[in-house]
């Protein structure tokens, strides 16, 4: 099973979607010198190519090793992790078969959904390979034409003999000149869609404000009530969608971890009143698309805290009030009437029942659009179980890690994600 990991490194990060060619055996040359250029190389594999290359090789070329289901356990969302990971895609060599497939937008496999969760902030470089008679058809060439319109750079082919034997256009470049375009292409930063003659770039990455920490509520100058949140888990989800490419602007409590990368924007609360502060300053003035609320809210504050340092030596009583609900006030300060909300409910021993009516009260006030469940007494080292429920107060996803959690949130937080949710509940509705 493949993984993702966050690169340290300043090494270009380069994807390379093999299809199934005899002309393989060259594209595994542009392996080996991207590789000794101290490139980072992923290779995504389709099925027909498996009939031309095996993992060995790949793994040889690269040290990494190839990818290849879609729906392999625990790497169903490789498609925008790569995609994101990537500071440049390049697809060689690429059949007759997959220019036709992706030009018309069908995603069937591991390298299809690749090119649909493609976001035009990096160049996407595709290398024909056929013979001359399927390259030139008029399918082909409309679908070069579509790709090239929307931004897709498609390398011209050689002209040579063909594995068929025939003498042609359609013979895959040659591995040096494959390599000195992807040198070019990664000096270009921007892809201009040349149909509409916009520039398109990292503002097409869904916005996403993330929360996480727990606030503490003053007693007096040093002494603070405060909760069990270490922000770990605020962390982790943080630095996964900035290893995809995003770039969430983060309010993270005063004692939470840090991120291992360091987010562009990100502001530090201590109190409730603190986050809430900023949080409507942010929803206010700024566009998000999607807010992920991890922050545990301290449910209770003193009614009056005090100056200075109280005395150790006398007993003391603490009179409580009820705090903030932010959750419930987050959808109203967006400027975004369409904003995601995703919110989280940390439980302890309950019922299932207990449960269920617990998501539906927060569902009914914060009018979220999804709960992430954990229960503390389950949470350990090694394991993170979680449930995602719907504002429907349907169970939608569920696991036992924090990676499996963070994959989730990241679908969750895809247009197209949405988009299809939104269907679903219609038909729903219509049953």
């Amino acid at each position: 099973m493949n993984s993702f990991k966050k690169i340290k490194s300043p090494k270009k990060k380069i994807l390379v979607i093999m299809t199934g060619s005899i002309a393989s055996y060259k594209a595994c040359q542009v392996l080996s010198t991207l590789s000794k250029k101290d490139c980072d190389v992923k290779v995504v594999l389709t099925k027909s190519a498996q009939n031309f290359i095996g993992d060995s090789t790949i793994e040889g070329l690269t040290g990494n090793s190839p990818y290849k289901d879609l729906y392999e356990s625990g790497s169903v969302m490789e498609h925008i992790y790569l995609a994101r990971w990537a500071d440049l895609i390049l697809v060689a060599p690429a059949t007759a078969n997959f220019i036709n497939k992706i030009s018309q937008g069908l995603a069937d496999d591991l390298a299809s959904t690749i090119f649909l969760a493609y976001d035009f902030s990096k160049p996407f470089l595709v290398v024909p390979a056929m013979n001359t008679s399927m390259y030139k058809h008029p399918v082909t060439q409309k679908s070069i034409k579509a790709l090239t319109e929307i931004g897709i750079q498609i390398l011209e082919t050689a002209s040579g003999v063909l594995a068929c034997g025939e003498v042609g256009w359609g013979k895959l470049l040659e591995p040096d000149l494959i390599v000195q375009q992807v040198d070019k292409a990664l000096q270009t930063k921007t892809i201009k869609l040349k149909s509409k003659n916009i520039s398109k770039s990292k503002s097409n990455v869904k916005k996403v404000l993330i929360t996480y920490g727990g606030t503490v509520e003053k007693i007096d100058d040093v002494r603070v009530i405060a909760n069990t949140s270490s922000g770990q888990t605020g962390s982790f989800i943080t630095n996964c969608f900035l290893q995809m490419g995003y770039e969430p602007t983060v309010l993270r409590a005063k004692s939470a971890a840090l991120s291992s990368i360091e987010p562009e924007s990100e502001k530090i609360f201590l109190t409730t009143d603190d986050l809430l502060h900023d949080l409507k300053n942010e929803l206010k003035t700024k566009h998000y698309d999607v807010i992920i609320h991890l922050a545990a809210v301290s449910d209770f504050k003193l009614k009056k805290s005090f100056k200075g340092k109280l005395s150790s030596t006398s007993n003391l009583n603490l009179e409580l009030i009820k705090n903030t609900k932010i959750i419930n006030q987050i959808k109203g300060f967006s400027k975004n009437r369409k904003i995601k909300l995703i919110g989280f409910k940390l439980l302890s021993n309950t019922t299932e029942k207990t449960k269920r009516e617990k998501v539906q009260n927060i569902l009914k006030h914060s009018k979220a659009d999804y709960i992430v469940v954990n229960k503390i007494n389950k949470i350990s080292d090694s394991k993170h179980p979680f449930e995602i429920y719907d504002n429907f107060s349907k169970l939608i996803f569920s696991g036992e890690s924090k990676t499996e959690l963070a994959n989730n949130l990241v679908q969750l937080s895809t247009k197209d994600h949405f988009l299809n949710h939104l269907v679903s509940k219609q038909k729903q509705r219509r049953s």
